[in-house]
């Protein structure tokens, strides 16, 4: 009977063991976290739930009973500390080994850590102690003007917080929309009481607040990280699995190893449309990304070719993106930025590569069809009738 072993129990784990059971396998399924919970999202630890508007249960990805009604043997608490891709073998911290005929590392990322004392978003308890400590009121210096940092912003001001903001770019969201449509996000805050710094760094983090780059002291009851995620690789790296910024995979998930495959916020896969390697860390990669790898283990003919696609609440603003900026010369607008309800196309050479619906519906099919055609888009066409 063969054995599948999944390294990592969150989202893209527990999509693929799920994938393994319903596309038939019938050899034993082992899914090893180094978390204590089972498997859980996490977009909404920095949204509903950090808001206190989700239950915990609705966080999980499959009710507790599930994993032994599909005989997946789940394995928590417990981190792989090496994998042998030689011998088939992972091995865990308390000693233990498992061989392997499959395996699949789904391993997440972890946060960027800045200089000193401050709150984490990645996991169930860094989001109730947020929570908990955003109850109690006060003023909350937030570093960095990512998706998280924004939505930990618009959490802490919902719960009546003073709120500053400190980002090194120019403008809120820089590297992921640009100054324009960071700019737009930027006024968002604003308007919602926000105080935003930019274009100056956290030197350091202290118990009353943070020193700045600049020599500036702001104080404040609380900091809480955003500045990002670094892949959790090391595994990967450490078994002599080719590796890039993140875990490179081809456009059928599997690594440099023929029976060793990649997902989730790990991976960097070959992604056949821009031929290149791209990582997602989004939700939608871990979501998608899990089972297929899980079917290619299976021996199935897969191509992972989805667009990046990322969405966000903020206040009254919802939002849904999809694609990659990277070299866009323009930006078209249909319907209005200056009321919160418009969709913008990022163009390179007269072609749609990314897109965005802010307070639309269902802006994202368009959006992704564009930009797989590769055809040059009347922009007067783009640009007119409703969002």
């Amino acid at each position: 009977m063969a054995t599948f072993v999944i390294v990592g129990a969150g989202l893209a784990g527990a999509k693929a063991a799920q994938t393994l059971r319903e596309e038939g396998f019938d050899g034993e399924v082992v899914l090893a976290g180094a978390e204590s919970e089972r498997p859980y999202e996490r977009p909404p630890l920095s949204k509903e739930y950090l808001r206190g508007g989700s239950e915990r249960e609705k966080i999980f990805v499959h009710p507790p009973e599930w994993y032994a009604d599909n005989d997946v043997e789940l394995r928590l608490g417990l981190p792989v500390t090496r994998v042998e891709p030689r011998n088939h073998v992972v091995r865990f911290a308390n000693g233990s080994r498992r061989a392997y005929d499959k395996l699949l590392i789904a391993t997440g990322a972890t946060p960027r850590r800045l200089p000193g004392p401050a709150y984490y978003l990645r996991t169930v308890e860094d989001s109730e102690a947020l929570r908990r400590r955003l109850a109690e009121g006060g003023s909350v210096i937030v570093v960095g003007a990512s998706w998280i940092g924004l939505e930990s912003a618009a959490a802490a001001r919902a719960a009546g917080c003073r709120v500053t903001v400190v980002e090194r770019e120019p403008t809120a969201l820089h590297r992921a929309l640009g100054p324009e449509l960071g700019g737009v996000f930027a006024r968002l805050h604003i308007r919602n009481g926000v105080d935003l710094r930019f274009g100056t760094a956290v030197a350091e983090v202290t118990k009353t607040g943070v020193r700045l780059s600049t020599g500036e002291r702001l104080t404040a009851d609380l900091v809480v990280a955003g500045i990002g995620v670094v892949p959790e690789a090391e595994l990967a790296r450490d078994a002599g699995l080719a590796v890039g910024h993140g875990i490179h995979t081809d456009a059928s998930l599997r690594t440099s190893h023929p029976d060793v495959y990649a997902a989730g916020d790990a991976a960097e896969p070959f992604h056949p449309l821009y031929g290149r390697h791209v990582r997602v860390e989004h939700r939608a990669g871990a979501l998608r990304g899990g089972p297929a790898a899980a079917r290619a283990m299976l021996g199935q003919d897969v191509v992972h070719d989805e667009l990046p696609y990322l969405s966000t609440g903020q206040y009254d603003l919802r939002m849904e993106f999809s694609g990659d900026i990277d070299g866009y010369d323009e930006i078209v607008h249909r319907g209005s930025v200056e009321d919160l309800r418009f969709v913008a196309y990022w163009l390179r050479d007269g072609r749609v590569i990314a897109g965005m619906g802010v307070n639309t519906r269902d802006a994202v099919p368009e959006i992704q069809e564009l930009i797989r055609s590769g055809a040059v888009i009347d922009q007067k066409e783009l640009s007119t009738g409703s969002p």
